[in-house]
């Protein structure tokens, strides 16, 4: 959709973000706009989860919303963990039967949800009692089943081998038209996206299309703690990485 007009759904023009009196991400310029398949890369602590919750608030009922550490209820089935992406549009008193007896509705659509999830035959199994993968499909199939346009997660893939995540990214793909998705897997991130934000440092550092951009440039983003202070990391043919400065970031620098 490159070069075609596109519905503007949040920009930032030198917006400082953060939580109460702490800033985190300075000065913030960048937009997102509808079509868009955003990768949003960083070190843990970056501020990507601070990015990813002020598009959630901006967006409000437009997006779905995957967060990192899953927000499951260990107690409640498969089932339930999932309709509770849908929770607000019934009643109370529908809920609560739900709790008791699924209805059955919901249960045919969460079941073929499931199914292209790789969850089958486990609806009824406690999240509790599943594993690490499991969990993560599952918050997934809550995201997806609230059937909104466009998709925020916060490393959703990321307790997941690579097969599995391009499978999961491709059905995130065909249910949603926007999506900004955190992850560290940078090779997945040129492959499957088609626009990269890379933050270091408490700054925008990368805000490019991903066939722009090369591996050595997204390992920048992630500078070797253990190099000397002053140091840049090494890329992988040994010459220094580029500083944040040097990164390719479209929407320029203060």
């Amino acid at each position: 959709m490159e070069g075609e007009q596109r519905r503007l759904l949040v920009r930032f023009e030198g917006e400082d973000l953060g939580h109460g009196a702490h800033v985190v991400l300075p000065r913030l310029s960048l937009a997102l706009h509808q079509g868009e398949r955003i990768a949003l890369l960083g070190q843990s602590g970056a501020g990507k989860s601070t990015l990813l919750a002020e598009l959630r608030r901006r967006l409000g009922g437009e997006a779905a919303w995957c967060p990192q550490h899953h927000g499951l209820v260990p107690q409640l089935a498969v089932y339930h963990n999932v309709f509770m992406g849908r929770l607000p549009e019934y009643s109370a008193l529908a809920n609560l039967w739900n709790l008791v007896r699924p209805l059955r509705g919901p249960w045919r659509e969460v079941a073929a949800l499931c199914d292209e999830l790789g969850l089958t035959g486990l609806m009824r199994r406690p999240v509790g009692e599943l594993s690490g993968g499991q969990r993560q499909r599952v918050a997934i199939a809550r995201a997806l089943y609230q059937a909104r346009p466009l998709f925020l997660g916060d490393e959703p893939v990321a307790s997941v081998d690579p097969h599995q995540a391009l499978r999961l990214l491709d059905l995130i793909d065909s249910r949603h038209t926007t999506s900004v998705v955190a992850l560290h897997q940078r090779e997945l991130a040129l492959s499957h996206f088609d626009r990269v934000w890379g933050l270091r440092d408490g700054r925008l550092a990368i805000d490019a299309r991903a066939d722009e951009l090369s591996l050595a440039e997204l390992d920048a983003l992630y500078p070797d703690a253990a190099e000397p202070a002053g140091s840049p990391p090494p890329g992988n043919d040994g010459a220094p990485l580029p500083s944040p400065e040097a990164l390719p970031c479209a929407r320029g620098r203060p």
